[in-house]
């Protein structure tokens, strides 16, 4: 289960897609940027590698960080905290792992936070006596399963959705019960009744209200 982290899935093109990020935006969370002079480290990535392929691992991460980008804040100050979280749980993919919100991992993070500086909008951790997560964090949260301490499957429009993107189905193209949702959209686009579909592959109709729903959305966000 830990090297599901590693799997390689997307390309960066397609990962923003899915997530909702421009790809401009989206490599420099991945490799960092240069800009009027100054370098910027990756985010996710611990050093630039140029590669346009991405892992689950990385995908995860950055489906936490998308959490973010409304906020308008930098990314670039949660790299510290990511690489202190990397050393403790000797992973190079801590925030798709569950232990960073979760029992003593919270302490950890909220300490980690003060330490840096962080500026409170990007908080993991907002209250150092009941150690309550973020809205950020509580959102991502909601949108993954883990399975052994480790991201299992992203639940791109939260759980009252059944559409899941899962490494090991579909090569992590998302799908309803094991059938992609474009391939749904495709059919309703050409005419289909919603019932008639669900018929055609035995789920149900809200299954197809589902898919139909999340796919003309991340259509609507390119």
């Amino acid at each position: 289960m830990s090297r599901l982290v590693d799997f390689e899935l997307y390309s960066v093109a397609e990962a923003a897609r899915l997530l909702g990020i421009s790809p401009a935006k989206l490599a420099r969370w991945l490799d960092g940027y240069e800009r009027a002079g100054t370098t910027y480290p990756p985010v996710v990535r611990q050093e630039p590698t140029g590669s346009d392929v991405v892992t689950w691992g990385e995908f995860v991460e950055l489906g936490y960080l998308s959490e973010y980008r409304k906020k308008n804040v930098p990314l670039q100050q949660l790299r510290p905290v990511i690489d202190r979280l990397r050393t403790r749980y000797r992973t190079a993919y801590p925030l798709a792992h569950l232990k960073p919100f979760v029992g003593p991992g919270r302490k950890l993070v909220m300490e980690v936070e003060r330490e840096l500086g962080v500026d409170h909008r990007l908080y993991m951790v907002v209250d150092s006596d009941q150690l309550l997560l973020s809205p950020q964090a509580e959102a991502f949260l909601e949108k993954v399963e883990f399975e052994a301490d480790v991201a299992r499957l992203w639940r791109p429009s939260g759980r009252r959705s059944q559409v899941v993107i899962d490494p090991e189905t579909s090569f992590g193209i998302p799908t309803i019960r094991g059938i992609r949702t474009e391939a749904i959209t495709e059919l309703y686009q050409a005419g289909e009744a919603p019932a008639l579909i669900a018929r055609t592959w035995d789920l149900d109709e809200t299954d197809i209200h589902d898919a139909i729903r999340f796919e003309l959305g991340l259509r609507r966000a390119a």
